[in-house]
């Protein structure tokens, strides 16, 4: 596979393989067909989805921050990941990550991993690892909920990880990849994730040249689609769509791409 300036794969999820100038990002990694209750719809990400150089964790949910996907990593490829992470995700975590190489970082940091230069900005969304637990874990603030600005070579990407619309994204500096939440994994939304017309909102405010939505129509908890059908398809089935639908309205310019699978789109060779 010949390396390109700017490309993209979506594993599922929030999980993406981002190519910036030969450099591959890999994003909250969730390489596995199960996750706690929820369960996987499509196939399994193939094996090149554990090949990277660099990987970006934003919080310490368990559909980002991810033990058993993270173990099937080479253990010699870095891990950015908020600061306080060690403590805030308990012992396993601590464990998992003692033998790497792991550069934890907070809002407002200006890093360079692996080639990367990553801008690391701040995300409306709890941070704990447990959802459940708010803001604090055990009894102190959480690691914060973070998202990244990549840039390689003149080319660049945005991943602002989980997050609501109380960010500032006069922060971000436009990029040619916008990689923007657009749903869940669950029969309501809440206020700490961006809808389909809320991301598309984001886009175009970070003046994005290109999106892709993430963060939808992956996991699903076992049996609800037959118990909540309409939610399913609100929740599950539609924001891709709506999203499409959304960036028509709201940055007609900007190239939405909604590849399958496992699909890697080049955006700039």
């Amino acid at each position: 596979m010949a390396d390109a300036a700017l490309a993209v794969t979506w594993w599922g999820h929030a999980t993406t393989t981002v190519e910036l100038g030969g450099v591959r990002v890999l994003t909250d990694p969730v390489l596995t067909r199960s996750l706690l209750h929820l369960r996987r719809a499509g196939p399994l990400p193939a094996a090149r989805a554990r090949d990277a150089d660099v990987v970006l964790l934003s919080h310490l949910h368990h559909d980002h921050l991810h033990h058993r996907s993270l173990r099937r990593l080479d253990p010699a490829v870095p891990v950015v990941a908020p600061r306080g992470v060690r403590d805030g995700a308990g012992r396993w975590t601590s464990a998992l990550l003692g033998g790497r190489e792991l550069v934890e970082v907070a809002p407002g940091d200006v890093v360079e991993v692996a080639g990367v230069r990553l801008a690391v900005h701040a995300a409306d969304h709890p941070g704990t690892r447990d959802p459940w637990r708010g803001r604090r874990t055990r009894g102190r603030p959480a690691p914060p909920a973070i998202g990244f600005r990549l840039a390689v070579d003149g080319v660049s990407a945005w991943y602002p990880g989980d997050t609501g619309s109380g960010v500032d994204l006069g922060e971000v500096a436009p990029v040619d990849l916008a990689l923007v939440p657009i749903g869940g994994w669950g029969p309501t939304l809440g206020a700490a994730h961006l809808d389909p017309d809320q991301a598309a909102s984001a886009v175009a405010a970070v003046e994005a040249a290109a999106a892709l939505g993430v963060h939808h129509g992956t996991f699903w908890p076992v049996g609800l689609r037959a118990v909540l059908p309409a939610r399913h398809r609100r929740f599950f089935v539609e924001p891709g769509p709506r999203f499409a639908e959304a960036m028509g309205r709201r940055a007609p310019g900007v190239r939405v791409l909604r590849p399958g699978f496992g699909e890697r789109v080049v955006l700039v060779g």
